[in-house]
């Protein structure tokens, strides 16, 4: 995000794709509980071994989880933006969380706090249902990833990235940064810059101060590897991702 961009104005917790799922009377029930925050560009919301005592609702943005080792080195398991929630560990049972969530894309969500979001899944069979739901997803993206990082160039991976996170926020123009993108993909910011560099030059994306612009889609979608396919397939969630110029406006 460019210094001094003022963030977009929040959604309604409706542009969640889970709580716009809920029915009439339940998303009624939990609405009162529901606390809007914003996402700034860059911002921990949780680190490994910390209690998790919330979860987050994201209405945009996009929320990176990050797996890190004991030498500092990281890469991504999993991400979720309108369409999931963060802070599965809340609502599991697990209590502590072994991974970081790092704000990739600057956005809005709403806070629901554990108490609160325990007293709705003893009344809500549609709310547990689609956690439940929402945790599948999850865990088929950290097995694809694992491949993926294994399997796949970092190229191939930026561009499946890309493509996922277009689809996410509704536009070819993403805001962030080399040194968030290198955590992401496991290497330092050095080579993330590289990475940017051969696909500018081969005329994939514009990229500036932090603003990468998706320049020829189809380009990106033959250079990606298979995994952006896969998990748009595989996931009934990530089916759910807005295609490019087709995302709706909340609900005022």
């Amino acid at each position: 995000m460019h210094a001094g961009t003022p963030l977009a104005a929040p959604l309604t917790p409706r542009a969640n794709l889970l709580l716009g799922a809920l029915g009439e009377s339940d998303y009624q029930e939990v609405l009162p509980h529901l606390e809007r925050m914003a996402l700034p560009l860059g911002l921990s919301l949780y680190e490994p071994s910390a209690g998790m005592d919330y979860v987050l609702f994201p209405t945009d943005g996009i929320v990176s989880l990050v797996s890190v080792m004991g030498n500092g080195a990281s890469g991504e398991i999993a991400s979720t933006g309108s369409e999931g929630v963060v802070g599965t560990s809340a609502f599991m049972g697990g209590g502590i969380t072994p991974i970081r969530a790092i704000v990739l894309c600057a956005g809005h969500a709403y806070l629901l706090r554990e108490k609160a979001l325990r007293e709705q899944l003893g009344r809500q069979t549609d709310l547990k249902r689609l956690l439940l739901g929402y945790f599948h997803d999850l865990i088929v993206q950290a097995a694809r990833s694992a491949l993926c990082n294994r399997y796949h160039t970092v190229d191939q991976q930026m561009c499946r990235w890309l493509l996922a996170s277009a689809d996410r926020l509704g536009s070819s123009a993403l805001e962030t940064t080399e040194a968030l993108m290198g955590e992401v993909f496991g290497v330092d910011r050095k080579e993330m810059a590289a990475v940017a560099a051969r696909l500018q030059q081969a005329g994939l994306i514009g990229y500036k101060r932090g603003l990468v612009t998706l320049l020829d889609r189809g380009q990106i979608e033959r250079c990606a590897c298979e995994c952006y396919a896969t998990l748009k397939r595989e996931t009934g969630t990530l089916r759910a991702y807005r295609e490019p110029g087709e995302r709706n406006a909340a609900e005022s």
